[in-house]
């Protein structure tokens, strides 16, 4: 008896769960036509290879806390001087040691992102971001 574990290959790991396409019955309904929309021209979906073909999210009141602890499918990269990751990381452990919470370097950066943001939004030219670009 070997001391080995028996692992499922790749392809059991990556097979489908879902049905080929070609064993779903697709349903085609011809549009019919009304005077009105004869007279109307027809919005086409013209978009050009590299330009964001899905609409610009307008952010409201409600929206404006920061993800936290989710999925999240949009990347950046950021470099940082060994400082700033020291005391984002001195932040991270304060936070943990002293206030009891667990959070991580990312969910840090995502609620500053939130705070600076709501501070331009609020006070425009005399915001804390436009200050300290600025030099002041």
């Amino acid at each position: 008896m070997t001391r080995r574990a028996s692992l499922p290959g790749a392809d059991e790991l990556f097979r489908a769960n879902t049905p080929a396409l070609s064993a779903v019955r697709q349903v085609v309904a011809e549009p019919q036509e009304s005077p009105v929309a004869k007279a109307a021209p027809a919005f086409t979906n013209q978009t050009k290879k590299g330009v964001r073909s899905i609409p610009r999210r307008r952010v409201t009141a409600v929206d404006k806390s920061p993800s936290g602890r989710e999925r999240h499918d949009e990347k950046i990269t950021v470099y940082l001087s060994p400082d700033e990751l020291y005391d984002i990381d001195q932040a991270r452990l304060t936070l943990r040691g002293d206030l009891g919470l667990a959070v991580d370097r990312g969910r840090i950066v995502r609620e500053s992102i939130a705070v600076i943001i709501a501070d331009l939004e609020a006070k425009g030219d005399q915001s804390i971001l436009a200050r300290r670009l600025r030099g002041l």
